[in-house]
């Protein structure tokens, strides 16, 4: 079994926001199974499907998202899901939009959801993929409820769909082989140099 979680906040307001970054990753990846995420249990909306005799869950969430692992802990209990079938998808400030990260573990880097996550499991041993949404230049509860605008929405849709794409390559191949292929470390612009006078 597989357990796809996107982390989110419930709400029309919320819809597009950089925060439910999760959200619409799941929704981009339901989209390509051709599945709709539309049962309601376990404190939120999710479905399952069966791929190649392999069973796969996709859950978004419905506490809002300080207390997401309540719905994580419901569906993994009573699907009898173990850590290494679960597979977190959230944004994250440290990355830039654009960007995404897989890891096998690690800290919630701050991001409330995942804090709850790792404390109602009582590890932080699982996957995840982290989804750029730029850090703020003020308000960081601000940055994160907003929707991206510009530029930047077209580089927050690039990251939506990267991590997406992500989720099908895991399907087919090792976690190990899939986190190579998306974690490319950008390129930094060096300024040039400025040729001597004359």
């Amino acid at each position: 079994m597989k357990l796809y979680v996107g982390l989110g906040n419930p709400g029309a307001k919320y819809k597009n926001t950089r925060h439910n970054a999760g959200f619409l990753v799941l929704d981009h990846f339901a989209e390509l199974a051709k599945v709709d995420i539309d049962k309601s249990d376990f404190k939120g909306l999710f479905t399952s499907f069966t791929y190649e005799g392999e069973r796969i869950f996709l859950l978004k969430p419905q506490t809002f998202m300080n207390l997401s692992g309540q719905s994580v802990v419901q569906i993994m209990n009573f699907y009898k899901i173990t850590i290494d079938e679960l597979y977190v998808i959230y944004d994250d400030m440290d990355l830039s939009p654009g960007n995404i990260r897989l890891k096998e573990e690690g800290t919630s880097g701050g991001q409330k959801g995942m804090q709850n996550i790792i404390e109602l499991l009582g590890t932080n041993k699982f996957k995840r993929i982290r989804v750029g949404i730029g850090k703020p230049l003020y308000d960081g509860v601000d940055h994160v409820l907003q929707v991206p605008t510009g530029d930047e929405a077209e580089l927050f849709q690039s990251g939506i769909k990267k991590a997406s794409l992500a989720l099908r390559d895991i399907l087919n191949n090792d976690f190990a082989k899939v986190m190579k292929k998306y974690n490319k470390k950008e390129k930094k612009v060096e300024p040039s140099e400025e040729p001597p006078a004359d």
